[in-house]
């Protein structure tokens, strides 16, 4: 008698929402861990509203596809994406650390977390553009030390170089299996998509997914 199959392990969804200033590099960070491609400054174009990816990973063992949500830094945008904070298990906010006021404009930005998101998501405090150590204006020390005040991970980055830029996404999906209240009863849900122009920033791309399975995303959900 044939053995019964082991039956194929749930796929865990987390969704996964990228915030900060303006020009920190949010995009390219996605574009490179996505897509393990890095566009420069002068050929890149801010995000209009919120761009959308999916993308599948395994972490310990366990199958996940993530949701991620880029949304734009700037502060005629914050109407459309607050919507976007919710069902998010885990927040990336990048800071850039050639410039200084895109860093002290991170307690705004925590002030806006725990408005739309619960004590328990996870946080993880990004310095992007660590290749530009030659014009750093926030120390690492700074940066860490602000992240432990805030009870958020930490970790500097470089889409460019693509240092640190897995270890981000990683570290903050790591936490969250680590919290089974934040994604228990996510496994197997399917997530709906937008129809969008594709590509990015600006339209909706789909990252990871056989054709034809992405589906209609209606303003304002997620399904995770």
């Amino acid at each position: 008698m044939a053995p019964t199959p082991t039956p194929a392990a749930p796929v865990i969804n987390c969704k996964l929402l990228l915030i900060g200033n303006s020009s920190v590099g949010k995009s390219s960070l996605l574009l490179r861990f996505s897509d393990e491609q890095w566009l420069p400054e002068d050929e890149s174009s801010a995000t209009i509203g919120v761009d959308f990816r999916v993308h599948k990973m395994e972490v310990g063992g366990r199958k996940v596809k993530l949701s991620i949500w880029d949304t734009a830094g700037q502060e005629r945008f914050r109407t459309i994406t607050s919507s976007y904070y919710r069902g998010a298990q885990g927040i990336i906010l990048v800071y850039d650390v050639s410039n200084r006021e895109s860093f002290d404009a991170l307690p705004r930005w925590y002030s806006e977390l725990e408005t739309y998101v619960s004590d328990d998501v996870v946080k993880i405090l990004v310095g992007n553009k660590v290749d530009k150590e030659f014009s750093r204006q926030v120390p690492t020390s700074e940066g860490q030390a602000f992240a432990t005040r805030m009870s958020s991970l930490f970790l500097e980055t470089s889409a460019k170089t693509s240092v640190g830029v897995n270890e981000a996404f990683q570290g903050v999906v790591q936490r969250i299996l680590d919290t089974p209240s934040l994604w228990q009863g996510t496994q197997g849900v399917g997530q709906s998509t937008g129809g969008g122009r594709g590509g990015m920033p600006g339209g909706v791309q789909v990252v990871g997914l056989a054709e034809g399975q992405g589906q209609a995303h209606s303003e304002g959900g997620c399904a995770c």
